[in-house]
């Protein structure tokens, strides 16, 4: 995923497979992933007192509402430091590229990756916890804390069906790829990408893809598992697999393990 001078693409069309899919939407959802990850990982470390150079969020305590009944208290998660250290780690390799051709491409993956790091940031939420006699809730005790990965997951997988392609030619700022549409501001949340994605139903060697024929499916799945969405409207075969395993094993005094063999048979989709 890592952006190549003109000298190393030019050696890598003759030694190497071309790297595919670098610019396209699935990369850009890695990159968002990646970074969002590293965010999330670094920050919990942090609150459990994992790490020496970090802790909890020291900014927001002795502040709250007295009169509102409630103050910030516990650990709230320190996002800050583990934004920081994201943009440190995952950042300075594209800003360290040189030359012009690919600058499009450099500034797509910056722009994931703080998308993913900002995904983190706009998910935050505020847990609290009663005190007060028989647990009457006179004062609220508060802190910050981040979502479940996996809905920060859900949220830049939605980002990633609503991305945006954008001109592989950088002036100034990132801007869309349909001229009608370059008035319309790109947000510092959504996912961009430089190229349309290639035929990944179809086998392509030469790009590394080796399609969906002959993939098993589930026919009841309305997910990606399912024959209608892997199979991409080829259709499915359909055929039954025998299975004889041991069964129903007793033990024998003295001293064997006595079984039945049972058979099973079970019907397989494959994509045509």
């Amino acid at each position: 995923l890592w952006p190549s001078q003109e000298g190393d693409r030019r050696e890598s069309r003759s030694n190497v497979p071309v790297p595919c899919c670098v610019g396209t939407k699935e990369t850009a959802f890695i990159s968002a992933v990646t970074a969002a990850g590293l965010v999330h990982s670094v920050t919990r470390s942090c609150s459990a007192g994992n790490v020496t150079e970090c802790s909890c969020d020291v900014t927001l305590r002795h502040g709250g509402s007295a009169s509102e009944g409630w103050h910030w208290g516990g650990c709230s998660d320190d996002i800050h430091y583990g934004m920081s250290f994201s943009r440190r780690f995952l950042d300075v390799p594209f800003k360290n590229v040189t030359g012009k051709s690919r600058s499009g491409l450099v500034a797509m993956n910056l722009h994931n990756n703080e998308a993913g790091r900002q995904a983190v940031a706009k998910l935050m939420s505020v847990d609290c916890r009663c005190h007060g006699v028989s647990g009457s809730c006179a004062v609220k005790t508060c802190w910050k804390t981040m979502s479940s990965f996996e809905k920060i997951g859900r949220f830049l997988k939605d980002k990633y069906e609503n991305s945006i392609q954008i001109s592989d030619r950088l002036k100034k700022k990132l801007r869309r790829k349909e001229k009608s549409q370059r008035k319309i501001p790109v947000g510092k949340e959504d996912l961009l990408y430089v190229d349309k994605s290639p035929n990944y139903c179809v086998e392509d060697q030469k790009l590394g893809i080796p399609g969906t024929q002959g993939r098993e499916c589930n026919r009841t799945s309305q997910g990606p598992d399912g024959c209608n969405l892997l199979c991409c409207g080829r259709g499915y075969n359909t055929h039954v697999v025998r299975h004889v395993e041991r069964c129903e094993c007793k033990f024998v005094w003295c001293c064997y393990v006595r079984c039945r063999r049972c058979e099973t048979m079970t019907d397989v989709h494959t994509c045509k």
